[in-house]
């Protein structure tokens, strides 16, 4: 019998629907066509006829086999039914819907309603895991619930039965009830975070709740906690990875880490102390939260509901006699001068802060209030970054469109562009795994005179560049040039021109 390619099949939802998902997934087989002479289903082991019989009972008509590989069944099992298809239908047994409302309530007499639940989540937090997903963003809308991954920076759908809107409040109550926190506050936006354990590593949830019209939204973050960068695994450019080698060796000052939120700026921070992290040092760090645990250094997380905030911690943190501090954020003014003050009495200082570039940074702390010649006696440099998906290696092709990039103009540097086709490995997107790309705004006397000046951030860039600043995007074309990326990724993550 000639198997039957599954991946290429587009299966009627009509066929699907005359099996449950709990048989599908207890026989590990998939109707895959119906016709006057029955349903075709797809097995490992076409001539089990006591399965097909015990199969063709539930179904309420004739089955013919086809032949299919295990791991493509396991495949379309969970595209077709979702994740987690068979513990809904578990849980869909033990609901019954209320008159007039068409609302659904959970059986309190149901001794397995909350192991279900339980079992779901776990099921939704393995396959993002397993996904490289970086987060998990659970939404309720009027007539579904919509759970979706963030990998590789780019958000996925999820494929989860259509009953799992029933179950909305129960999902949502559980991972309270994982995080500590309050189960009947849906009033007001709250965060939390718990701790669980897949595959034998501790992965770390940070989790946020925002009430909407429909229910809570919420988002899980999740951090590897034991997972570690050094200096060589940011793939930095021989002559930034110099450059950021003489910046951490410094006696005194600061360094601003700066982009959006999931732009790996705390896996470069923990890069950095990784490297310095000695016996000769004392480290301290101020975290909301702490995202990496880090042996040898005095971690400590930031908690306003008794009134510890990083101003509060940074002044206890002085009397412990740091050599070099990390501070996660500045998010105001007396954050930034009290980091001032720190690196002005000798210490080193790590920090970030929220902006589009380098010469952003030093707009920011301008506009918090900070005075230009505090910035520019203590700040050594702003470093940007920006995280770019790397082409899948295992479906990577010459790109079908080919761009002249920003120094190939005169045809001196010739270039292949490449791309992804999209395959099994990269769940078809072509992309698999991200690297940083960034940006050294280095103070010299030229940018001191500006900031002192109040000059804009434009100024500013246009001075660093003329210095010997590489850019976002330059160092984004660099990637495309190795062929680790695409012409089409760095224009959308770095909002470079189009070249042409």
């Amino acid at each position: 019998m000639q198997p039957i390619d599954l991946k290429n099949l587009e299966i009627p939802r009509d066929v699907i629907q005359k099996v449950p998902a709990k048989i599908a997934l207890f026989y590990q087989i998939i109707p895959v066509s119906r016709d006057e002479q029955g349903l075709a289903v797809a097995t490992e082991d076409p001539l089990n006829i006591q399965t097909l019989d015990e199969i063709s009972a539930v179904a309420g008509c004739p089955l013919r086999a086809v032949q299919a590989s295990g791991k493509d069944i396991a495949e379309a099992i969970q595209k077709y039914y979702g994740v987690g298809a068979d513990t809904i239908e578990k849980m869909m047994g033990s609901v019954r819907p209320v008159a007039r409302t068409g609302l659904m309530i959970n059986r309190l007499d149901d001794p397995g309603s909350e192991a279900t639940i339980s079992r779901f989540l776990n099921q939704i937090l393995m396959e993002a895991y397993q996904s490289r997903a970086t987060d998990i963003h659970i939404e309720p809308y009027e007539d579904e619930l919509k759970i979706r991954y963030r990998i590789d920076g780019v958000l996925h759908n999820a494929q989860v039965p259509p009953d799992i809107r029933h179950f909305s409040d129960a999902i949502v109550t559980r991972i309270k009830v994982l995080s500590g926190l309050n189960i009947a506050e849906r009033r007001v936006p709250h965060d939390g975070r718990f701790k669980v354990r897949a595959e034998n590593v501790d992965l770390d949830l940070r989790v946020s709740f925002l009430p909407t019209q429909f229910g809570e939204s919420l988002v899980l973050r999740i951090l590897n906690t034991a997972k570690l960068y050094s200096l060589e695994d940011l793939a930095l450019r021989p002559d930034e990875k110099d450059i950021l080698e003489k910046l951490i060796k410094k006696p005194w000052g600061i360094i601003f880490l700066t982009g959006p939120t999931g732009s790996g700026k705390t896996t470069t921070l923990y890069s950095c102390l990784s490297r310095i992290n000695t016996e000769d040092y004392k480290i301290i760090t101020i975290e909301d939260p702490v995202e990496y645990q880090l042996k040898g250094v005095t971690q400590l997380q930031v908690n306003p509901a008794v009134g510890l905030t990083f101003a509060k911690g940074l002044r206890s943190m002085l009397r412990h006699d740091p050599d070099i501090m990390m501070i996660g954020e500045v998010r105001d003014v007396e954050t930034a001068e009290i980091a001032i003050q720190i690196a002005l009495t000798g210490h080193l200082v790590f920090s970030t802060l929220h902006t589009n570039d380098a010469a952003g940074g030093v707009a920011r702390l301008l506009d918090m209030g900070v005075e230009p010649y505090l910035i520019t006696s203590t700040v050594e440099c702003f470093i940007a970054q920006r995280l770019v998906r790397l082409i899948c290696p295992h479906c990577k092709k010459p790109a079908r469109h080919q761009h002249a990039l920003p120094d190939d103009a005169a045809g001196t540097r010739p270039v292949v562009l490449y791309e992804g086709t999209g395959c099994e490995q990269c769940s078809g997107t072509g992309y698999l795994g991200r690297q940083a790309v960034y940006e050294f705004l280095l103070f010299n006397d030229k940018i001191r005179k500006l900031v002192l000046e109040h000059a804009s951030a434009e100024s500013i860039r246009e001075a660093a560049v003329a210095s010997g600043m590489r850019t976002l995007a330059q160092s984004g074309w660099d990637k495309v040039r190795l062929g680790l990326t695409t012409y089409h990724e760095i224009l959308r993550v770095t909002a470079a021109d189009k070249v042409n």
